[in-house]
């Protein structure tokens, strides 16, 4: 895995922490992992499965 930073508004931090808080994700990293995996999967990768005909496994 690559180390990127970001900037978020502290509203979007806040529920972040409250997730993790309540044992949704383990921590703020991986709600962000899951966050940016779900947009692919919606955004591009479905887009390239029709288009292309491949299937993407997401782990």
């Amino acid at each position: 895995m690559k180390l990127i930073t970001i900037h978020l508004p502290e509203s979007y931090i806040k529920d972040l922490d409250g997730l993790v808080d309540e044992n949704f994700y383990p921590n703020r990293a991986e709600a962000i992992r899951v966050a940016v995996r779900d947009m692919l999967v919606n955004e591009v990768w479905e887009k390239k499965k029709s288009d292309e005909g491949v299937i993407f496994r997401v782990e």
